[in-house]
Formats: C-alpha cells, sequence, structure tokens
C-alpha cells in the first residue's frame, strides 16, 4: 500500500511551479521591456502550471512525476540563473558552459559529468553564432534543455528510482528497516538500539558471525557442503578473525571522496573508509555487538563494527540479516543513517575452489542497493533503489591464507576494491 499526494500538496506543487514559470518568463524577457516582461511573466507561470499539474494528476501513488515534467522544471529553474551570469558579464558561451557543467553535475554519473559542459559550450557557441545578442537566460535554459533530452536518449537505464512509498517493513523483506535516531551513527549504535527495541545487550560478543549459518543461504546458486571449512568459520564465527585492510581507490574517486569524507562520513561516524594503505595501518578492530532475546537467548540483532584501533574511529556500522525469498537465501547488510538506512542484499554464489561470492547483481530480484527513510511516527518505509550502485564481496583461500576482495562500481565504473588479509585470533 503507498500514499497518494492529497489535494492541498498538488495545489502547493503547482501554485510553486506557477511562480518558479513566472520568474523564468521574466528572466528571458528581461530586456525587451515591460510589456513582453508581463507576456514572458504569464506565459511561463501558465506552461509550468499546466504542465506541473498534468504530470501529477497522472503520477501514480508511489512514482515520481513523468521524465518530460522534471525536463521542463529543469529547464524553467536554469533561466533565472543564465540572466544572473548574464548580469556580471558572462557571454553566452560561459553561460552555456556553466550551465551545462552544472547540470551534468546533478546528473551524478561521471559520463554526464562529461557531457554536460560539451553540450553546454556547443549551444552557447551555436547560439551566438546565429543570434547576435541573443539573452543569457535562453542560453541557460536551452543548455539544460538539450543536455536533458541527449541524456534521455543516451542513459535509458535510471540510476534511482522511487520503489515504495508508505509501506509497511514486511513488503519490503530486502531492506533492513533499522534507522539511526541521532545525527551521529557511531560504534555505539547496537547499545542504543537496544535501549529502543528491548532484548539483552552483549557489547563484543564471542564467538560470532555475521550469519548463524550459511546453510541459510542455500539455493540453486549456492551449495553450502561444497564452501571451504575456513570460509565458512569466518562468516559462522566472524569474531575468531582479525583484518588487515589495504584500500585501493581509482584516482578519478579520490577527490570526490575526500570531499565526502570530510563533511559526510567523519560527522556521521558511518562509511568511513581508510583512503590509502597508511592510514589502513593504523590497524583495523573488528567486533559484532549482538541483541538477544529475553529468555531464549536467540541472536535477534548482529551488528558488525569496525573502527580504528587508536581511537575508535568508526570506519562501518552495519546489521547483518538473513532471509529466504521463493528458494533462494540472501544476505541484507543495513548500514544505520539518520531517520535511514542504507541496505545492500546480497546474492550467494559458489566458487569452484570453496569460496564464496556476495553479489548486489543476480538474476533474482531482490539483490540490490535500497536507501530507506523511516517515518518515526509510522514506521512506514520510503525506498528508492539505487540501481547504479553494485558491489562484489569475495572471501576466497589462497595459498592456505584466507583472503577477501570487496569491489564497488558507481554507474558501471570501477571506483574501489578493499582487499582484505584474515587471520584467525591466538586461542
Amino acid at each position: 500500500m503507498t500514499l497518494e499526494p492529497s489535494r492541498d500538496q498538488r495545489r502547493t506543487s503547482v501554485g510553486l511551479a506557477s511562480v518558479i514559470g513566472a520568474i523564468a518568463g521574466i528572466s528571458i524577457t528581461a530586456n525587451w521591456g515591460l510589456p513582453a516582461i508581463v507576456v514572458g511573466a504569464v506565459v511561463g507561470s501558465l506552461t509550468l502550471a499546466i504542465s506541473e499539474a498534468v504530470a501529477r494528476t497522472r503520477q501514480r501513488p508511489g512514482q515520481i512525476p513523468a521524465l518530460w515534467s522534471r525536463i521542463v522544471m529543469s529547464t524553467a529553474l536554469m533561466a533565472p540563473l543564465g540572466w544572473a551570469l548574464g548580469r556580471l558579464g558572462a557571454g553566452p558561451i560561459v553561460v552555456g558552459l556553466v550551465a551545462g557543467a552544472l547540470v551534468g553535475v546533478l546528473g551524478l554519473r561521471p559520463q554526464k559529468v562529461i557531457l554536460g559542459p560539451l553540450v553546454g559550450l556547443a549551444i552557447g557557441w551555436a547560439l551566438s553564432a546565429l543570434w547576435s545578442d541573443v539573452p543569457t537566460a535562453i542560453v541557460a535554459a536551452a543548455a539544460v534543455l538539450a543536455f536533458r533530452m541527449l541524456s534521455a536518449a543516451v542513459f535509458r537505464d535510471p540510476q534511482v528510482e522511487l520503489l515504495a512509498e508508505g509501506v509497511s517493513a514486511e513488503d519490503l523483506p530486502f531492506v533492513v528497516p533499522l534507522e539511526a535516531r541521532t545525527r551521529y551513527v557511531g560504534t555505539g549504535y547496537v547499545r542504543d538500539l537496544a535501549a529502543v527495541l528491548g532484548g539483552d545487550y552483549h557489547a563484543d560478543a564471542a564467538d560470532v558471525g555475521i550469519v548463524s549459518s550459511l546453510d541459510e543461504l542455500a539455493g540453486p546458486d549456492f551449495d553450502p557442503s561444497g564452501i571451504d571449512s575456513r570460509v565458512r568459520d569466518f562468516y559462522e564465527q566472524t569474531t575468531r578473525f582479525a583484518l588487515d585492510i589495504v584500500p585501493q581507490w581509482r584516482l578519478w574517486v579520490r577527490p570526490g571522496y575526500l570531499l565526502y569524507r570530510t563533511l559526510v562520513a567523519r560527522p556521521l561516524g558511518q562509511a568511513n573508509v581508510p583512503m590509502n594503505q597508511r592510514e589502513a595501518q593504523r590497524g583495523i578492530r573488528s567486533r559484532i555487538d549482538t541483541i538477544s532475546r529475553t529468555g531464549d537467548g536467540v541472536i535477534s540483532i548482529r551488528g558488525w563494527i569496525r573502527s580504528f584501533v587508536d581511537n575508535d574511529e568508526p570506519i562501518y556500522v552495519g546489521i547483518y540479516t538473513t532471509y529466504r525469498r521463493e528458494g533462494h537465501g540472501y544476505v541484507s547488510v543495513g548500514f544505520p543513517l539518520p531517520q535511514a538506512s542504507f541496505t545492500a542484499t546480497l546474492a550467494p554464489k559458489s566458487r569452484p575452489d570453496g569460496g564464496l561470492i556476495l553479489t548486489s547483481r543476480s538474476n533474482t530480484a531482490q539483490p540490490g542497493h535500497y536507501l530507506t527513510y523511516v517515518d518515526p511516527q509510522t514506521r512506514k518505509l520510503t525506498t528508492l533503489a539505487i540501481q547504479g550502485f553494485a558491489e562484489q564481496l569475495d572471501v576466497y583461500v589462497e595459498d592456505g591464507q584466507l583472503r577477501a576482495e570487496h569491489a564497488f562500481r558507481l554507474f558501471g565504473l570501477p571506483f574501489l576494491v578493499l582487499h582484505y588479509r584474515i587471520q584467525r585470533k591466538p586461542e
């Protein structure tokens, strides 16, 4: 069941679109005199209002507005920026370049980041050649319109999709609906969660794995009986092992990750991966905090916490779960965020050498990555499917040494591999 926007919400969105359209019209006609400005404001206001009304009427519950209406809105939003740049002295070519670069960055894909400035530059040059005093608002709007239409034709697969809105956790078994109730996640998350959910909390539990048994994952692509005993021990008794990590970042992603880490990961206390091997040499502390049901002691929550040894600064805080669907077993890992959760649901595959692969790419519909907002009052979930993100965790034995490689891709491009050396702790 999904929640449908109310009439008041639709009126508000149509009213806001009307204002945006009026401002866009004024920006385009600003140099043509008062009568033209009035006409521009009216036409722009009516165009955006009609576009928004039609899109919202056709919008089904749980869906975002149609692509064409989003293109119209983004085109109108760019016109005032183009006008402002023109007032500052920028010419059509510069305005086209800036508008294209901005919309390319907002497209997120690396390919779009490159394509945006090229399209904007071409539009700015062409319009300046055809129209000597072309308004810069028109240049900016045209650059965005051309880029959005070209992107829609070239990049047909959606990278982010609204999967569900206002649904119960039971409707999304592949999502771990456990959020952080504060702005900071940190290594004490499971302890704080126990205070909310109840049950018996155990810090740094002994002889506990991130899964209770690999047999829970049995399916057509995975036979647990063929797994090397050392790989099985790692998953079922994770706390008996120590980890050394060597991060391998691709050059193209390093500047963006450095910014993300400074502004987001560290203040959040989550997803704070070492930048290089030198930093990883600070040492990685690996432990599992658990919450057990009062009475029978059955573990209901397993939180695998990895942090730096020297100051316990969080690297990852993940809640590990397993579930079955239509004869297949899956691992779902929830990474708590403020009032939200980022879930990686992975399908198991056997390696010929007895290793185990967990991957987000599968022929079944369950695996993938999901960003979920948890309503604090109703506990209803609104979930985005992040289809542009992919990962694969490969655990195997090589020359008698237990190893793992955790590879990540963004929009089809590899950007990070975490190399693990896994050693059993002394008894």
